[in-house]
């Protein structure tokens, strides 16, 4: 049988490798190299993740991107029918750029499922990640479809919000069911 899928994709820099390193940890299997300079992912990156799903780590869009990035990552959304899931990542510092609204853009387009991640909130300050997240609940609600409305708020170095976003993955490709409250 077909794997089911599972994408990361966002901005060159957003910590997409650190986030997928973290989330993945007790996967041996997933081995992600972070980098210390941007855009070092320039193809796509495949991981089988037991005999569950596969994870796809797409190359960082923006500042740093491959040339041929758009064509590699449209081709690849529009005919993954087994992709279950698109993991779209935001600075939590910096909040949703021009850049990420193109992503959005696309997703929304080609009519995928998709999730904003808000990572770095560990550099954020209080205020600045409340604005944030404010902006993109705002967005979410006024702009997109496809949209997840939880908003996914991590940070890589101090696992904050790893454990639920990992539940969410395992989740969404059918490995932990959901139980009724009682």
């Amino acid at each position: 049988p077909v794997l089911l899928q599972v994408c990361f994709i966002g901005r060159s820099n957003v910590g997409k490798s650190s986030l997928i390193r973290a989330l993945f940890s007790l996967s041996p299997e997933v081995e992600v190299r972070v980098s210390k300079t941007p855009g070092h992912t320039k193809k796509m990156n495949f991981f089988k993740v037991g005999k569950y799903f596969t994870l796809v780590d797409m190359p960082g869009y923006g500042y740093r991107a491959p040339r041929d990035f758009v064509e590699m990552v449209e081709a690849y959304l529009q005919e993954r029918h087994n992709l279950k899931r698109t993991f779209l990542l935001v600075d939590g510092v910096v909040g949703l750029q021009k850049a990420d609204h193109i992503a959005v853009e696309m997703l929304e387009e080609f009519g995928i499922p998709y999730v904003m991640v808000l990572t770095k909130i560990d550099r954020a300050s209080r205020g600045l990640l409340l604005k944030n997240v404010l902006h993109i609940q705002e967005f979410v609600k006024e702009k997109t479809q496809g949209c997840f409305p939880q908003l996914f708020l991590v940070s890589s170095p101090e696992f904050s919000g790893v454990h639920l976003l990992r539940c969410f993955v395992a989740h969404v490709t059918g490995n932990l069911p959901a139980v009724e409250a009682s």
